[in-house]
């Protein structure tokens, strides 16, 4: 698909969230009490205009420069503007001029009702997978998230590489996009109801995995997954037996993550500190860590909290000299369960 056709389908064709064909850029209905807090804050027209397929709200952003990646309307841009406060910042790219133009018009409204003296959304119309184009500078993001793009991208892989480029070490990458679980049949992608309703653009979840390895992003977590409904008979039709999921994902900029989880003997204290999470602290759909309790974790997993924004709130045991071999249950099978389900503990 070109992108004038993606460009169509969100500026022209879709006007508002009910002309979606199916579940895939919805977001549940059990959101955070917090999350609902700042959604309610954020203008009317913004909201109406959200085609995002999960929630891509992290944890610990107060002063964090945040860039998102098909920003639209910027729904996602101003609930974060909310959390990381007035001396963080969000950046929001988009290639869709009639969303960045709803997004841009509200500008003042939110800095006047969030209080803020200053603004600290702006808006760029660009490619994702040419960031280099923008004028960002390399390594200046804390955090980059995107909902329900990366799928539209023609280009995937060179996303991420742009994306790994503007982190900071330590940096993340946090987002939700639709994945399936074989590769899309060719014919498929150029169907425009499908591609522009974030079906056949979607990667295979492995090939997935893959392309973030490639671009620096070694161990790439799954945070939760829900399977997706198509509710056009039509486009089920289409599809075929291909099954579809919402999926967020983080991905960390730390050079050296190995292939798997092996145990050096290490484990991490939860201080209960994150306000959002007091009692237990979910990093992904496998690791959910209770405040005050000793857990194990394997040497990714210790970096992940150690060298990011996430280590004030940890404490950490062991010196990881000695390697105890590889923790129980790494494997290959496809990430996503046909239903949701409730966290594990301990590490994958």
């Amino acid at each position: 698909m070109a992108y004038d056709d993606v460009k169509d389908y969100y500026g022209q064709v879709l006007q508002g969230s009910d002309d979606l064909q199916t579940d895939a850029c919805c977001t549940p209905d059990a959101m955070p009490l917090f999350v609902r807090k700042v959604l309610s804050a954020i203008h009317p027209e913004v909201l109406s205009r959200y085609y995002g397929c999960g929630l891509v709200v992290p944890e610990v952003l107060e002063g964090m420069h945040v860039l998102d990646l098909g920003c639209g309307s910027g729904r996602d841009c101003y609930a974060l503007s909310q959390l990381v406060g007035e001396h963080g910042r969000v950046v929001g790219v988009d290639m869709t001029e009639e969303q960045l133009a709803v997004a841009r018009r509200h500008v003042d409204y939110h800095t006047e009702a969030f209080g803020y003296a200053r603004p600290n959304v702006s808006f760029h119309e660009g490619y994702i997978e040419r960031l280099d184009e923008l004028g960002l500078e390399e390594g200046s993001f804390d955090l980059v998230i995107s909902n329900c793009v990366l799928n539209l991208s023609p280009d995937k892989g060179k996303v991420l590489e742009q994306v790994h480029r503007l982190l900071k070490p330590g940096g993340e990458m946090y987002f939700s996009d639709v994945y399936a679980d074989r590769r899309v049949p060719v014919h498929l992608t150029n169907d425009p109801v499908l591609y522009g309703e974030c079906l056949s653009g979607a990667l295979y979840w492995n090939d997935f995995l893959s392309l973030a390895r490639r671009a620096g992003f070694g161990d790439p977590r799954l945070v939760d997954d829900r399977p997706l409904g198509i509710k056009n008979p039509t486009i089920q039709e289409k599809v075929g037996p291909i099954r579809f999921f919402s999926a967020t994902f983080r991905l960390f900029r730390i050079e050296g993550l190995e292939p798997a989880c092996e145990d050096y003997g290490q484990a991490v204290i939860y201080k209960g500190t994150i306000p959002e999470q007091p009692h237990a602290f979910r990093l992904d759909k496998h690791h959910l860590i209770e405040a005050g309790r000793v857990f194990p974790v394997c040497g990714n997993t210790r970096r992940m909290l150690q060298e990011s924004r996430l280590a004030p709130h940890f404490d950490f045991v062991g010196n990881g000299v000695a390697h105890y071999g590889i923790f129980a249950g790494c494997g290959t099978t496809m990430p996503f369960d046909d239903q949701a389900g409730d966290g594990e503990q301990g590490c994958c």
